[in-house]
């Protein structure tokens, strides 16, 4: 009796493991999402087999009466740039589950990194920005913007 209890409960749950893994599909981390202050919304778009995202709304839009900018950029000439419409995402490809091999720019620092995302559930994204090896790195989760 305990083995047929155990052989359904592995069943069971061995079928809601495939059935998630199934409902994901490259195309699942499209849309508008918040970054994790939710001080910005990001929306990720497609183009080809590259997946990119470019801010599409801030807290703060302005700061003393004019749009902020990417004054934090290390390049001088691109800190005149409004952050607005600024891509931060570019290059990520969909391998295995994820999308990797792409940049991700951090206006607050000034920094870009490499950049892997995962979808952890259809309103959760789990975003790693790393430099060298991507477990040494930072992983923050944006969440799907209901907009």
């Amino acid at each position: 009796m305990k083995v047929r209890q155990f052989a359904s409960i592995f069943a069971l749950v061995f079928l809601i493991t495939v059935q998630k893994g199934f409902a994901q599909s490259e195309e699942s981390i499209l849309g508008v999402w918040y970054n994790t202050e939710k001080t910005a919304k990001v929306q990720i778009t497609q183009n080809g087999k590259e997946f990119m995202g470019k801010i599409i709304w801030l807290l703060e839009p302005e700061r003393n009466g004019v749009p902020a900018m990417d004054d934090q950029n290390d390049d001088e000439k691109l800190r005149k740039r409004p952050l607005m419409g600024l891509t931060i995402l570019e290059g990520l490809q969909y391998k295995n589950g994820a999308w990797k091999g792409g940049k991700i720019y951090d206006p607050k620092s000034g920094n870009t990194y490499s950049c892997e995302i995962k979808l952890l559930n259809t309103d959760v994204l789990e975003v790693t920005g790393y430099m060298g090896f991507s477990w040494i790195g930072r992983t923050v989760e944006w969440t799907k913007a209901k907009d």
